[in-house]
């Protein structure tokens, strides 16, 4: 029973989509497969080679988006509006807003990135990536970092596991990427799991910047001028 439990809890966890109002976890798979197609480890080891870890071994993307007429003022405003509006659950908050410095920071969430059951073990990744922008006059600069994947295990929770009637245990782990492919392919990268978790964890880093960019652009809701 206590096995049937924890197995029902982790299904649970992994079909949860916790997707910080910008999209919902099978719905940024939908977007990476057509993208980068389904074969994951083939779409991971093409994007390793245009990506660099930054000097902490976290992935760190960096786009400006230009905003000609628009001041810092009305810049804060916009994505003020927006960073509220997104990151306002217990599992996405914003850790920084400072109007006079010009700095919106906050850690997204999306649950459940990639799954994967092996012969002893089982997989949920879920990434954490921070997301900051500093904002100038005519321009905005987004920084989008993932610094680790957050995993749990459940050890004991494969497939040789639930024929063995292995009462299946959770561990909580944070992968570095340094440590996963394909930045490493040793024997210990996780090569299948974590070549989804990139190109799932890149995927949301397009979203996100072209939300942002749709914002300062265009305005959340579309109703954000003087003409009321």
């Amino acid at each position: 029973m206590k096995k049937i439990f924890l197995m029902l809890v982790f299904a649970c966890c992994c079909a949860a989509s916790v997707h910080a109002q910008i999209l919902r976890t099978e719905e940024l798979e939908e977007y990476a497969k057509e993208k980068y197609g389904e074969e994951w480890v083939d779409a991971a080891g093409n994007l390793g080679k245009q990506l660099q870890l930054d000097k902490n071994n976290a992935l760190t993307l960096v786009q400006v988006i230009e905003t000609p007429g628009k001041t810092k003022d009305q810049l804060y405003v916009l994505l003020n509006y927006w960073f509220s509006a997104t990151f306002n659950d217990a599992n996405s908050v914003i850790q920084l807003n400072d109007k006079e410095l010009g700095t919106i920071i906050a850690q997204a969430y999306m649950d459940g990135i990639a799954l994967h059951t092996g012969g002893m073990n089982s997989y949920k990744v879920n990434v954490k990536p921070v997301i900051k922008c500093d904002i100038k006059d005519n321009k905005i600069r987004v920084t989008y970092t993932v610094p680790f994947y957050s995993v749990v295990r459940l050890v004991g929770g494969g497939w040789i596991g639930a024929v063995g009637g292995t009462v299946p245990t959770r561990s909580d782990e944070n992968w570095v990427l340094d440590k996963c492919f394909p930045f490493t392919d040793g024997k210990d990268s996780h090569k299948k799991t974590s070549s989804k978790a990139l190109i799932m964890s890149y995927a949301y880093s397009n979203v996100v910047m072209d939300k942002i960019e749709e914002c300062v652009k265009n305005g959340l809701v579309g109703n954000e001028d003087d003409n009321w």
